[in-house]
């Protein structure tokens, strides 16, 4: 497929919403790290900011976790390196919950 042509304006648009929407992902991590935020309140919740958060940006946002226990969660749950939260389904998100927090 090929990419759009956008002019300079739109293009300069383009990247400061990319830009806002990673600073956005940022803090949500930062705001989980933190223990702020709950990993149940992120799987649950109808954010956009989070549902566009890869799975595994998720795990390895708790501390303790980082990318080797992510992969080993993942795989063990049977979700893919790319899914999404958005993309999770229920027994998924289940799983997932009850692996996280045990």
């Amino acid at each position: 497929m090929a990419l759009p042509n956008l002019s300079d304006e739109q293009r300069a648009a383009a990247l400061e919403k990319a830009k806002i929407a990673r600073v956005a992902r940022k803090e949500l991590r930062e705001k989980i790290k933190n223990g702020e935020v709950s990993i149940e309140e992120v799987l649950n919740s109808d954010d956009p900011i989070a549902a566009r958060m890869k799975v595994s940006a998720l795990i390895e946002s708790l501390p303790g976790y980082g990318k080797a226990k992510a992969t080993k969660i993942m795989d063990e749950l049977g979700i893919s390196p790319n899914r999404r939260v958005k993309g999770l389904g229920e027994r998924q998100r289940e799983n997932l919950l009850e692996a996280l927090t045990k």
